[in-house]
């Protein structure tokens, strides 16, 4: 993980996830990217410095960005880190995602401007679009403070399609951290079976994997897979949930997008997405 990407508007959630970046990146030795996207009334990089003072609120805005821009910065170098500060006008996710491929970040951490029951805009952009089609892994901090680094990393999937390059991404973080990862599947109505039958698609994956040793295999036979994780969490002590993605198609087939976007809006704490 050589370069991390933290887009932000400033939010309570988003101050966790740059938080949350300065750490990682102290973690990985990582240079660390502010990214800030502003709505302005008119396109605002083609007026001149004289068209500029019509729109003195905006003027003002853009001020407290900069100054707050320059804080992280500082804050970043004081911790030793190489950091780079950017404030981009309009545009939307599509500049995010643009931003983020020209600087080929390999990480992106964000938070969510809403509070438990929906995902709301952030910076003028959806942040489940940027988990959708972002080509990096994307982590979302919501309500919960955040534990870092991670003791305990729960990965959901159906364990029945390969996605081994996902959860060497999982290794990877939970190898730096120290951090266990617990397996788990959810069972839903369409194909309860028992929980030795559940176990069965992870052993076989993880034969892929001789060396892996913190970890433990999960089964829950639940209604279906939102409420299984909550259920899961309710016993487990969790810091990070870790999904997959699939670029064309939204989330895998456990994950219907009605599945994952619940996850990723009602989860209190911070949700790791991959992409396939």
């Amino acid at each position: 993980m050589k370069n991390i990407l933290v887009p932000t508007d400033f939010s309570k959630n988003c101050n966790k996830a740059e938080e949350l970046g300065i750490e990682m990146a102290k973690l990985y030795n990582s240079e660390i990217h502010f990214f800030h996207l502003m709505k302005t009334p008119v396109e605002w990089v083609k007026l001149d410095k004289q068209k500029e003072k019509q729109h003195p609120e905006t003027v003002k805005q853009i001020g407290i960005a900069k100054a707050y821009l320059r804080e992280l910065e500082k804050k970043a170098e004081r911790q030793g880190l190489e950091c780079r500060t950017f404030l981009k006008f309009d545009g939307g996710q599509a500049n995010i995602l643009k931003h983020s491929g020209h600087f080929y970040h390999d990480f992106i951490v964000t938070g969510s401007s809403g509070t438990r029951g929906g995902i709301r805009e952030l910076m003028g952009s959806n942040v489940e679009k940027i988990v959708r089609k972002a080509d990096v892994p994307v982590v979302v901090v919501k309500d919960e403070e955040v534990s870092f680094p991670f003791k305990d990393i729960v990965f959901v999937s159906d364990f029945l399609q390969d996605v081994s390059d996902a959860f060497k991404q999982v290794i990877s973080i939970a190898e730096k951290c120290g951090a266990h990862i617990h397996l788990l599947r959810v069972n839903t109505q369409t194909d309860f079976n028992s929980i030795e039958q559940g176990l069965d698609p992870i052993k076989e994956f993880l034969k892929k994997f001789p060396d892996l040793d913190n970890f433990s295999m999960n089964v829950y036979n639940e209604p279906d897979v939102e409420t299984g994780i909550n259920n899961y969490l309710r016993y487990k002590n969790a810091d990070l949930i870790a999904m997959c993605t699939h670029g064309r198609t939204g989330f895998l087939s456990l994950f219907s997008k009605s599945i994952a976007e619940g996850v990723t809006n009602h989860s209190e704490l911070p949700v790791m997405t991959i992409k396939m």
